[in-house]
């Protein structure tokens, strides 16, 4: 583009040498790119990419050819010290995952930790992220309307660890957000509704920004069967966002069964001590408790 088009906010764009650039990406629809990503790709000296094949055609696609070499999760180490070496010798580098902001469930943290640990700029170039883009769609409020959420990623596969990754949560006053791949989306549906309850709200978000996008809204318990309706309802790439719970439990309800299994295998105030610790309810109120049961037999 002849520079007397370009907007004045690109004309007046500054783009440091040794530095390592970390620039979101679209997650569908390539017209979600910022003009000052495009800027910045014009004027790197290379693109370190989770996958070289996806940044190419990104580039290709407006008009960018650079040279593209290979950082993703099983290389991240070793494509940290070509980046320093890049960067010592003066070269802009720009980092790519494969759709939306880097290290957010995707590679870049090792990068940036190394490009920082050795003393280079980490310049952020913001654009679109599938978390953000979800929640300002989801409608889902949160506890007391604060909007607070917890960013949770992907779910272990096998559902005694997914169930152990997800049990601290169910009392956490914020909007719970994972993502999930199509295969495994009707078995973590079921799992989400066991562990918090058939009535809390999830906001089902597919394909976000692509042409057969979708954002359903309803009870968890009612989240599998809406997906087995369809098996379009199936496919894609997917957010999933518990809602936070209405009201917080009471931490003596949450402490009580804690402290009941704990006195039969641990001195009484030992077995307060861990219960506090675990749940953080009133030290004073599970001691006199532990009286009374251990005095009740």
């Amino acid at each position: 583009m002849n520079s007397d088009l370009q907007p004045l906010a690109i004309q007046t764009q500054h783009y440091p040498a040794a530095t390592l650039y970390v620039i979101a990406t679209p997650i569908g629809n390539l017209a979600d790119i910022t003009l000052r990503a495009l800027d910045c790709l014009k004027m790197v000296d290379a693109v370190a990419a989770e996958d070289t094949r996806t940044a190419k055609r990104l580039l290709t696609h407006y008009g960018i050819d650079k040279p593209c070499f290979a950082a993703h999760m099983h290389n991240e180490h070793e494509a940290s010290a070509v980046i320093i070496q890049r960067l010592k010798a003066g070269e802009r580098v720009a980092y790519l995952s494969d759709a939306g902001t880097p290290a957010i469930s995707d590679p870049g943290a090792i990068l940036v930790n190394a490009a920082r640990t050795a003393g280079f700029q980490v310049m952020p170039l913001p654009g679109v992220s599938a978390v953000a883009c979800a929640l300002s769609a989801a409608g889902l409020p949160g506890f007391q309307n604060a909007g607070a959420f917890h960013f949770h990623g992907f779910l272990p596969s096998k559902r005694n660890q997914a169930e152990t990754d997800l049990k601290p949560l169910t009392s956490l006053a914020a909007n719970l957000v994972f993502y999930e791949a199509p295969h495994r989306v009707l078995d973590t549906v079921s799992l989400l509704a066991d562990v918090f309850g058939r009535g809390r709200r999830i906001a089902i978000a597919r394909e976000l920004t692509k042409l057969f996008e979708s954002i359903h809204v309803c009870p968890l318990g009612e989240a599998r069967t809406w997906l087995e309706e369809d098996d379009n309802r199936q496919r894609g790439e997917f957010v999933l966002i518990v809602e936070a719970p209405s009201k917080l439990p009471d931490p003596f309800e949450v402490a009580l069964p804690i402290l009941q299994r704990l006195l039969g295998v641990l001195p009484l105030s030992e077995a307060v001590d861990v219960t506090v610790e675990l749940t953080h309810a009133s030290r004073k109120t599970l001691y006199a408790r532990a009286l009374k049961i251990k005095h009740q037999g």
